[in-house]
């Protein structure tokens, strides 16, 4: 078993904990062959530890006999650990896995099919965001765990300097006001957007009805150079332009909220949990921040974000998958849902549960952008693309002056060969 297992081994781990019963595991799992613990891997910081013991708790309360072992996994090579468990004959009975990775997983085979299961899951509710990745061909595979989305993250004493007493109802009100915000004589910068920040570049190309990549009779092909990605582009130019963020950069070189704490900027576009490091950086700023999602180009209609976040699945060779299956239950109930979205500030699986995050203005900002929430194009080979990725590369070009449709259609003939390339279609 991979190191950082709460249970059995924990050691290496700095917060392990123990969150099996006082049998130590030993107890019967639950099925008529077996008495090893319902073994399931979670990813690291998806759950706090406190929130873990109290959810294996009810589980264990309400399924005696069922003793749980909770493994935290870290993200660096989880793709490679999973396959590998995946095609074994001894696989864990649940995983988290990242919402982008479940077209590579279930094209390599070893994931159950779910899709029976959906109402019973109550996916009529599911965000978008989190249901379209986990289906595949049709089929549901991955069932909403939970969510994360980009909000617009803002200083509220320079827009009170500015006279804003209120977020932009839309797209061309939010270039107006940063395009005041933005005062270089003074060191001021209107927003800090990296320039190839993709993410929020994906947003304003499905905002105009395009998209990244698109599945064309089972196979792949990049799709920048459509008009409708074009004009994305050019809005993102427009926006990058009112600040002094690189044009060769993206938000993690420099870090974006590392330059936002330390300099005089205005908005920001990041998960809201970037706060913590801001206001840690900058103590100056606590209770100078304040939230409010990404504009669309409709008053008071927010914009579409790429919905990051988990998933759960089922593997096919898992010793116990009545008993993983019951623990995916747990996690996806209204109620720890509720639990876990106000503990952590995550966007719960549901549409109905977003009540949970009032009073948290961050995650409330961030659920109203998640409405309008999408995943990125659902192919197996999608992982091979970020991994050397040519719409960062593209931003950079037309960001430098290249010319945007010249641009685009080098940037789909990269991305058409690396979908296809890995067995994408």
């Amino acid at each position: 078993m991979p190191e950082g297992t709460w249970g059995r081994l924990a050691r290496g781990a700095s917060a392990a904990l123990l969150v099996c019963t006082v049998a130590a595991c030993g107890g019967s799992s639950g099925t008529a062959d077996s008495e090893e613990p319902l073994r399931v891997w979670l990813m690291r910081n998806s759950l706090n530890d406190d929130l873990t013991e109290r959810i294996v708790a009810d589980f264990e309360k309400n399924h005696p006999g069922r003793d749980v072992e909770v493994t935290v996994q870290e993200w660096t090579d989880i793709t490679e650990k999973v396959s590998r468990a995946l095609a074994s004959e001894d696989a864990p009975d649940l995983i988290e896995v990242g919402n982008t990775q479940v077209a590579g997983y279930v094209a390599d085979g070893g994931v159950s099919n779910l899709t029976l299961k959906v109402p019973d899951l109550g996916g009529d509710d599911w965000i978008a965001g989190l249901e379209e990745p986990g289906k595949i061909n049709g089929y549901q595979y991955g069932i909403p765990y939970y969510g994360a989305n980009r909000v617009v993250v803002y200083r509220k004493d320079l827009f009170e300097a500015a006279g804003i007493t209120e977020p932009p109802a839309d797209r061309e009100e939010w270039l107006e006001i940063t395009e005041r915000l933005n005062q270089p004589e003074i060191g001021q910068q209107g927003l800090y957007l990296p320039g190839q920040n993709w993410y929020v570049l994906a947003g304003f190309i499905w905002d105009e009805g395009g998209d990244l990549a698109v599945e064309l009779s089972g196979r792949w092909e990049g799709a920048l150079d459509t008009p409708e990605a074009v004009r994305g582009m050019e809005f993102y130019e427009e926006l990058h332009a009112l600040g002094d963020a690189p044009a060769d950069g993206d938000e993690a070189e420099p870090d974006h909220s590392e330059v936002f704490a330390e300099n005089e900027i205005a908005q920001l576009i990041a998960p809201p949990g970037h706060s913590r490091l801001i206001t840690e950086l900058n103590p100056d700023l606590e209770g100078e921040l304040g939230y409010f999602p990404v504009p669309g180009p409709e008053a008071d209609t927010p914009g579409a974000v790429f919905t990051g976040g988990s998933v759960l699945i089922l593997p096919a060779n898992a010793r116990d998958p009545e008993g993983g299956y019951a623990f995916l239950e747990t996690l996806t109930s209204d109620a720890w849902q509720r639990e876990i979205a106000s503990t952590m500030s995550y966007v719960p699986s549901k549409t109905t549960l977003m009540d949970a995050l009032d009073g948290d203005p961050g995650a409330k900002a961030m659920a109203e952008g998640a409405e309008a929430g999408r995943a990125t194009p659902n192919s197996p080979s999608w992982a091979d693309l970020e991994a050397d990725n040519p719409i960062k590369k593209y931003q950079t070009e037309v960001l430098n002056g290249a010319d945007p449709q010249t641009a685009a259609e080098r940037a789909s003939e990269a991305i058409t060969a690396l979908l296809r390339s890995g067995g994408g279609g």
